[in-house]
């Protein structure tokens, strides 16, 4: 170890553990995408183990929390963020959950959802690292393309909905597009939790910087 390194600043702890939620993320995603190309028990089980990563994640950050009086910024901020993130990860759990039940079988529209959602959890995840090394303005440039991106899974999602309907023929059918609408729900909530993550961070940084 160099002199240089003895006098490094420590990674803040908060930091740490908030980039490690987003690649759990990240990974959960990728995997939900693998699913919706090919549906897998294997892969559905995955999801579910990593879910349960990063419920124990997040425990562990609460505990911190309500034991360290100094924290890098806003207690809630840390909170809130965190929650978004495992929000995120409970969603696509529950969509492969759901779709194992009702035996739903995947759309074009679930899969392009997913790969956005994936698309986003990745700069969100750049994000967060922007913030640990407190390159706030590159870190708010991440933050508003996961909201575009957002914006694109809700656009997807209304086309998906509206689709579904128009194809509906009779009851049998009718049956079927409840069961897809609720997955496009899951997705599209999965969503909703990424575009309140960017603006947590969003506010984070007008805060500090």
């Amino acid at each position: 170890m160099g002199l240089r390194d003895v006098f490094k600043p420590k990674p803040n702890k908060f930091l740490l553990m908030l980039v490690n939620q987003t690649a759990i993320t990240v990974k959960g995603l990728d995997l939900l995408i693998h699913y919706l190309k090919k549906r897998s028990s294997n892969v559905a089980k995955q999801i579910v183990e990593t879910e349960n990563e990063a419920v124990e994640m997040r425990r562990i950050m609460i505990e911190e929390l309500m034991n360290t009086f100094i924290t890098p910024f806003d207690r809630e901020d840390i909170f809130a963020l965190s929650r978004d993130f495992d929000d995120i990860l409970r969603y696509s759990s529950t969509t492969v959950e759901e779709m194992e039940i009702l035996d739903v079988t995947p759309t074009p529209q679930m899969q392009k959802m997913a790969e956005l959602l994936a698309e986003a959890a990745r700069e969100l995840h750049l994000a967060v690292m922007r913030l640990q090394d407190k390159h706030y303005a590159v870190a708010t440039e991440h933050a508003n393309t996961a909201k575009r991106i957002e914006n694109q899974v809700e656009t997807t999602y209304r086309e998906a909905i509206a689709q579904l309907f128009q194809e509906t023929k009779d009851v049998k059918h009718v049956m079927n597009v409840f069961k897809i609408r609720e997955i496009y729900r899951h997705l599209s909530n999965a969503a909703d939790r990424q575009d309140q993550a960017a603006n947590v961070i969003s506010d984070i940084i007008l805060k500090i910087a």
